[in-house]
């Protein structure tokens, strides 16, 4: 990953010349526009294929279970293969509808009604102009004549800001520098820059509206959208954010990237949707009225004047992109950006395609089973419209909205990862286009853990195919195009918002090797104090064995050499039955699976791609005792959370992804009343590398010891402990 990071850095570097032949050489690339849209199969997610054949187990009765809770239904959680298939239709629509094939054939039939076209003028930024709203325009040329104003705005100091080569070749090939801070809210923040002159942010205690620089209206409406966050507690002077909201929109408006590993949809997942829509809304109005406002000079200027002032444009337009997993979260989205727009009940703002929007992004909540009981994380989750295939184009002129705009006419695209996969496409495929991306100025990926349990292959991707140099001009005006466009430079200048619910090594790893922001980077680094294992409420002793790897790609086969050669022969004695094994990773649990089939082992089985029946089955066969394993897998519990009954031993084969797993799948054992709590038994494996999962399950200064020591760690833990 580090050879492939430095070579892009390389190339980048070749591609640096003078700014005399920048025009010349961006001309000669071009190439025709490949068309846009994949639709094969094989690019279809693992979360989509295992969404399909979860909830087929669903659709199958209940009738193979003796257990109370075996035939439970669980309409509300992933699609099924029927309703996967009829997405996948409607995504090729989707796909039509988002603009991305605008090239294709009209005598397809279903182009012209999804592509818009009867907005094209409306939502254009050539053809329109700031006198429109007179207002704004006012605003704008007070800050022109202000040059206090013009610079103190983050936004124009962001944007403006002129690299130069050496310092696109540091930030390529030199290390960053980091500082620590703490801040009331947030806690320990990192901050790293390659560039040593940005200095470490401080945080501000209160918050003046009128120096975050908030462009019209959302000075009027940020208060009554956010004020349902905002408790009696709050200061009259800190009456617009949270302290949370606060500092991270603190960090977000000076353009750093920012990686908040402690999003939680229970308790502060709408507050950071909240601040992070503000942030984007806000550049988009600043970056759209910039653009209004020089169209309007322009026009007024002397025929044959040129002016080399009115760089206000990217290659393409969209300016920001926002990644969340389900197409209820960009329903929420899509609402806020609208009650931010709208300034008063009188003043509504013009939304086209709305009903439609609601018809496919919303959802029935009588299509939820009454009866069904999950735990709170899991309702907040997976709640309302969990499709996972979707993308849509947003554009916001002044007082209107567009929803499915043509990505090449939108200022916002929201998508899943599976979305943006299957429009990006592979190399080698016809239809493919990622030209969209070239310019994303802003670049937000929410709920980022989630994907971790869907395809992060998908994430990995993209972020390999945003701010390239786009294969076509698609009609650009490149007299208005910035020089950082043009030097191939859109990279440097993007802000990562990144927000998830735990820290993970692949999460870690985009946040590092792809954000190049020259402002630098953020991230918030608390340590657990305690861990999940806390919350274990039965008497349970826990042993956490030790394996040595000699480095990270060794790991996986060293673990599963450790397993079947010290772990599981202590396990094959009939006494030892009743022992589930929790596999984190659907690889490892098809090498134990295959493993166990060859030695002829008492097993069953559960993954994300049984089948009801199957589960029910195999529920069935490991709470009797008719066999000795059940192996389980950790993506089945996120999208299920059954509770399996019978369990006596427990070994987890990896630490889990999310740790209050480790204490949910302990407690499961209280669901067995058979008086014989003595001869429980919990394993646990753990490597050197596991460190962050191992902290978020024991503790930091438990994690410190055990990585210390060589030996087993015995931990005897209460409901009280």
């Amino acid at each position: 990953s580090e050879n492939s990071d430095k070579s892009s850095a390389e190339s980048d570097s070749e591609t640096e010349e003078e700014q005399v032949s920048v025009y010349h050489k961006l001309l000669a690339t071009l190439k025709t526009s490949p068309e846009s849209e994949s639709e094969e199969e094989e690019d279809e997610s693992e979360s989509e294929e295992a969404g399909e054949s979860e909830t087929e187990m669903d659709s199958e009765g209940s009738q193979e279970t003796g257990e109370a809770d075996g035939g439970e239904e669980d309409k509300n959680d992933v699609p099924d293969k029927e309703e996967a298939t009829a997405t996948a239709e409607q995504t090729l629509g989707q796909e039509q509808a988002d603009g991305a094939d605008t090239s294709r054939d009209p005598s397809d039939g279903v182009i012209e009604e999804f592509t818009d076209v009867k907005h094209e003028s409306e939502f254009s930024l050539e053809t329109n102009f700031m006198e429109e709203e007179s207002g704004d325009c006012n605003a704008d040329k007070r800050d022109s004549n202000s040059s206090q104003a013009f610079s103190e705005d983050p936004f124009k100091q962001h944007m403006d800001k002129e690299l130069e080569e050496k310092e696109v070749e540091k930030m390529s090939t030199l290390p960053k520098t980091s500082s620590q801070s703490k801040w009331p809210s947030l806690g320990q923040l990192t901050f790293s820059s390659t560039l040593e002159k940005h200095k470490t942010l401080k945080a501000d205690k209160e918050v003046d509206v009128k120096q975050l620089y908030l462009h019209k209206p959302l000075e009027s409406t940020w208060p009554k959208v956010n004020k349902q966050f905002l408790s009696s507690v709050n200061k009259p002077s800190d009456s617009f954010f949270t302290p949370l909201q606060r500092e991270l929109f603190c960090i977000m408006n000076t353009y750093r990237d920012l990686f908040y590993p402690e999003r939680n949809a229970l308790t502060n997942g709408e507050e950071i949707r909240h601040a992070y829509c503000l942030h984007a809304l806000n550049h988009i109005l600043k970056a759209n009225a910039q653009v209004l406002s020089n169209n309007a000079k322009r026009r007024d200027q002397k025929p044959g004047t040129d002016n080399d002032n009115y760089r206000d444009q990217g290659l393409t337009r969209p300016k920001v992109l926002m990644i969340v997993p389900f197409r209820e979260c960009a329903l929420r989205i899509v609402h806020i950006f609208i009650s931010l727009l709208e300034v008063n009940d009188k003043r509504k703002i013009d939304v086209s395609n709305k009903k439609r929007f609601k018809g496919e992004f919303g959802s029935d909540p009588e299509e939820k089973p009454p009866n069904l009981k999950r735990p709170e994380d899991y309702e907040a989750v997976f709640a309302g419209n969990i499709d996972d295939h979707f993308r849509i184009g947003v554009a916001i002129l002044q007082k209107s909205m567009r929803l499915y705009a043509p990505f090449y006419s939108s200022d916002i695209i929201i998508a899943s990862p599976l979305g943006m996969r299957t429009i990006i496409g592979a190399e080698g495929e016809k239809k493919r286009d990622f030209d969209f991306l070239s310019s994303i100025e802003i670049l937000i990926i929410d709920q980022a853990d989630i994907y971790l349990m869907q395809n992060w292959e998908h994430v990995l991707h993209l972020m390999k195919h945003i701010n390239l140099l786009p294969l076509d001009s698609h009609g650009v005006d490149f007299s208005r195009v910035r020089m950082l466009n043009l030097n191939n430079w859109s990279k440097y200048y993007r802000q990562t918002l990144l927000f998830s619910a735990l820290q993970d090594p692949q999460i870690n790893f985009v946040f590092n090797k792809h954000c190049f922001n020259y402002m630098g980077q953020v991230a918030v680094r608390n340590v657990p104090l305690s861990g999940s294992i806390s919350h274990v409420v039965v008497q349970l002793p826990h042993v956490f064995r030790r394996l040595d790897a000699e480095n990270l790609t060794s790991v996986i086969d060293t673990r599963f050499q450790f397993f079947i050669n010290k772990v599981l022969p202590e396990y094959r004695d009939a006494i030892m039955s009743h022992t589930l094994i929790y596999v984190p990773s659907y690889f490892d649990y098809v090498r134990l699976r295959n493993y166990f089939k060859k030695e002829e082992l008492n097993f069953t089985h559960i993954c994300e791609y049984t089948k009801k029946a199957g589960v029910c089955r195999a529920r069935r066969f490991f709470l009797k005792g008719e066999k000795q394993f059940l192996l389980f897998t950790e993506r089945f519990h996120f999208y299920k959370r059954y509770t399996i009954k019978g369990i006596r031993n427990l070994i987890f084969y990896e630490l889990p992804t999310y740790s209050h797993f480790y204490s949910e799948i302990c407690n499961m054992m209280k669901a067995t009343d058979n008086g014989v709590d003595a001869t429980w038994t919990c394993t646990v494996l753990y490597s050197k590398y596991d460190a962050q999962k191992l902290a978020a399950v024991v503790g930091i200064d438990r994690t410190a010891q055990m990585l210390q020591s060589k030996k087993s760690v015995h931990l005897f833990v209460t409901g009280e402990n």
